[in-house]
Formats: structure tokens, sequence, C-alpha cells
């Protein structure tokens, strides 16, 4: 499952900090965005339809241009290894079980 978040930073607004709780798309919908992130030697400009990825536990510094700007901050689920015990085939099974060809 994926969690998308959708932020509007007005024009003047101080920047503000994002510490990333886990690998995520910053993606700018509107307006454009000024996004440094701690440790990189370069910073980014971004319009409307760019976007850059963050590594877990980056900072992000962000900042909207004139007329301010909206962007969505999307993160899947980690990917977690299959049980033991818990066999693929079985989830080959279930359609048929269900009625479905």
């Amino acid at each position: 499952m994926r969690e998308v978040r959708i932020f509007e930073l007005e024009q003047g607004e101080p920047v503000a900090a994002w510490r990333v709780a886990r690998p995520s798309t910053f993606k700018v919908l509107s307006g454009e965005i000024w996004l440094t992130v701690e440790g990189r030697s370069e910073d980014h400009w971004l319009a409307a339809g760019e976007s850059v990825e963050l590594p877990r536990r980056a900072l992000a510094w962000i900042s909207a241009s004139q007329g301010g700007a909206r962007f969505s901050l999307a993160s899947g689920s980690e990917q977690v290894a299959p049980k033991p015990g818990l066999s693929l085939p079985v989830f080959g099974r279930l359609p048929r079980w269900l009625g479905v060809a």
C-alpha cells in the first residue's frame, strides 16, 4: 500500500525541514519549489511534474517560489519477505478457489 500526502506552501513561508521516515518520492504538483537534501552538494529547483527520490532518514529543506506551490510526498510500504510456511503456490490456487479461471 502507498501513502500519498499533498501539501501547500505559500510564498514567504519560512524554509521547512522534513525528516523522511521511509523512502519517498517528492513531486511538485504546481508552482516551483527549492529543495536541498542534507549531505548532497546540489540544490534543486523543481517545477510542476518534476520529482526527486528521497532516501529513508534524509533531511530535506524546502521552500516555495513566488506564488506558492503544491507538492506530494508518496511512500510505499517497505518490502517484507514472505513468512516461513506460507508458500507461493497457495496464492496461485486462490483464483480457482474464488471461481475465477
